[in-house]
């Protein structure tokens, strides 16, 4: 799908989430990136292969 240079990191890449977003719907919570993630406002994420990834936030701290 990334047809641009330098051209993103895969979705079975490690930094998958740097990829460009493609398409933005900060109302659903969800963004589709160049590399077919589907990337949650809660840090999940849908592969293009159909594994799901869990949420990952960092902790709270107070």
């Amino acid at each position: 799908m990334c047809t641009h240079l330098p051209h993103c990191p895969t979705a079975d890449s490690p930094d998958r989430e740097a990829a460009q977003a493609i398409a933005s719907h900060p109302e659903q919570g969800w963004s589709l990136l160049c590399n077919g993630v589907l990337l949650f406002e809660d840090t999940g994420e849908l592969l293009p292969d159909g594994q799901t990834i869990a949420p990952h936030r960092p902790p709270v701290t107070a």
